[in-house]
């Protein structure tokens, strides 16, 4: 590929996030303040997707299996 393609596209997709949540009417300082937050936010919760969905997605596997007859797990 074509660098200054992909340089054109990665500033295109940027324009389109500025466009998508009305940020480019901010002054610098506050477009800087809202992607901080952005970005916070974005990060906790993928955080918390990685942490607590596989334990919830055992926890309902369990749940099911032993609602559909599944053998029950030894107390020994």
């Amino acid at each position: 590929m074509d660098i200054k393609r992909v340089k054109d596209y990665i500033y295109w997709l940027y324009y389109q996030y500025l466009l998508i949540t009305c940020s480019y009417v901010l002054e610098p300082w506050e477009r800087s303040m809202f992607h901080t937050i952005t970005v916070t936010v974005f990060a906790m919760v993928v955080y918390t997707a990685y942490v607590f969905v596989p334990i919830h997605i055992r926890l309902a596997f369990q749940f099911f299996s032993q609602i559909f007859g599944g053998q029950p797990e030894s107390t020994v």
